[in-house]
């Protein structure tokens, strides 16, 4: 495949939209969040600066590029007000491999647990199918035309055009007219075709199906590289079997297609490019830092599994070489956004080498009330407008009063504050609680319009919220 017949998302360069980069201006990021992420203004102009300045990187002289570092960032708040999902969103708006780890999840070399090498690997094979995702939807049209040729094959054998010239040269008795005829057939039967005449027609399809092995190889920590090779390579071993499955052509031209897909794609491409996307454009979240600060113990020297995991990221972090079954990828230019609550730590715990690397500091801030009716009534994706779409389904009309919004805002912020605060992941247990009947009993109100009043809230929760050992239990 030639370059002027990649996706307009790539280039040589592997920066991932490179062309939707340029257009967005660090307000217009923000202001993209802002349809998802209620308040958090400094952290938004944060990561909003760190995504243009990808963009800005590139434009620079290639023999400068290599000295310009990503500037690492350190979210610090609360749980539950947007440090994920920030990141989640900003990924989202680059095309961009992204991977989300819990810090905690992982061990120092030498003891059992997650190898820290494998947030790399797993952001690798993000890449790569991020890669193959458009790659398969620039060739998608190919494909179906080439699957429709197919099936035309299969209801009319030996009639393409393009055979013709090629049976009069094999088969000189061959009239000329009477391959004429068949090609005006195979018009009229593509005709037929596209309007859908041969829906229901079952065809003989001879598909390839690729053997898969279900095997598991044990071994140390960081073994998970090897063990992937040695899967692919009796993978190779085994060929690709072929069999032949009576389907309707309905059915048959999605399962061509995703067949013809995978014969035009350059795999060996795709992974070229997807390393040098990870490289160059992968962002990897790393929750829950906080966890990892080492801590003195009575002079019998750090946590190894604490800080020792610090020690491991480091390198990651400062830039380093890892091997992936795709091959090899620098971290030098990989964005890494770490976010903590801190609740007993504090940053200053981390080891000096590893809060260096991460010089933008952000504090969220807490949610209140006030946020809180915010986040159900603004973004597009809001609790509100995902429990009226579920209850569509039904037939169901479901609205909300302002003051019923303003009620539920009100009874979170007091329910984060007298038992253990998560933030806006309350909402989702609140309004669940308000709801519960309602979706409980939904089918029989097809037809019907529901709305949420202050009342309803008071009557659902009033009592729980009075009840500080109930709301704790089931809040």
């Amino acid at each position: 495949m030639t370059n002027d017949s990649r996706p307009a998302s790539q280039d040589d360069s592997g920066e991932g939209a490179k062309t939707k980069l340029r257009e967005l201006t660090p307000p217009q990021i923000v202001e993209r969040l802002d349809q998802y992420i209620v308040a958090q203004e400094q952290a938004k102009k944060a990561v909003a600066v760190a995504l243009r300045n990808r963009w800005r990187r590139l434009q620079v002289d290639e023999s400068f590029r290599d000295e310009i570092t990503p500037k690492n960032i350190l979210m610090i708040g609360p749980t539950g007000v947007g440090k994920t999902e920030l990141s989640r969103r900003l990924a989202k708006l680059a095309r961009a491999p992204f991977v989300k780890v819990e810090a905690s999840k992982f061990t120092e070399v030498g003891y059992v647990g997650r190898d820290v090498e494998s947030i790399i690997r797993d952001l690798v094979e993000v890449s790569v199918a991020l890669v193959k995702e458009e790659e398969q939807e620039f060739v998608q049209e190919r494909a179906r035309r080439e699957a429709e040729e197919q099936i035309l094959d299969l209801l009319l054998p030996g009639s393409r055009e393009s055979s013709s010239s090629d049976e009069l040269e094999r088969e000189p008795g061959l009239f000329e007219s009477e391959v004429k005829e068949s090609n005006s057939t195979r018009e009229r039967l593509r005709k037929l075709l596209a309007e859908g005449k041969f829906e229901e027609r079952e065809i003989e399809v001879e598909l390839t199906k690729q053997v898969s092995t279900q095997m598991q190889v044990l071994g140390p920590q960081g073994f998970a590289e090897i063990e992937g090779q040695i899967k692919d390579l009796f993978s190779n071993m085994v060929p690709p079997q072929k069999e032949k499955r009576r389907m309707k052509v309905c059915d048959a031209r999605s399962v061509l297609t995703d067949q013809v897909v995978e014969t035009l794609i350059d795999h060996e491409k795709v992974t070229e490019l997807a390393l040098r996307r990870a490289e160059q454009s992968g962002i990897v979240f790393i929750d829950e830092i906080d966890k990892v600060c080492g801590k003195e113990s009575g002079g019998k020297g750090p946590d190894v599994s604490r800080e020792g995991v610090q020690r491991d990221l480091l390198p990651l972090v400062e830039g380093s070489t890892v091997a992936t079954k795709y091959g090899s990828i620098s971290t030098d230019h990989v964005l890494f956004i770490a976010s903590g609550a801190f609740h007993i730590s504090k940053p200053s715990d981390l080891m000096p080498e590893f809060q260096g690397r991460f010089p933008i500091r952000v504090e969220l801030e807490s949610l209140s009330a006030e946020h809180f009716f915010r986040i159900l009534s603004e973004p597009r994706n809001a609790l509100t407008r995902q429990y009226q779409e579920l209850l569509a389904a039904e037939g169901v009309t479901l609205l909300f009063d302002d003051a019923a919004l303003r009620e539920i805002a009100k009874l979170t912020e007091e329910v984060n504050r007298t038992a253990e605060n998560i933030g806006a992941r309350r909402l989702h247990t609140i309004l669940e609680k308000v709801l519960e009947e309602l979706s409980f009993t939904a089918h029989e109100k097809q037809g019907e319009t529901v709305t949420i009043t202050v009342d309803v809230v008071r009557d659902r929760l009033s009592d729980i919220v009075q009840d500080s050992d109930l709301s704790k239990y089931i809040l």
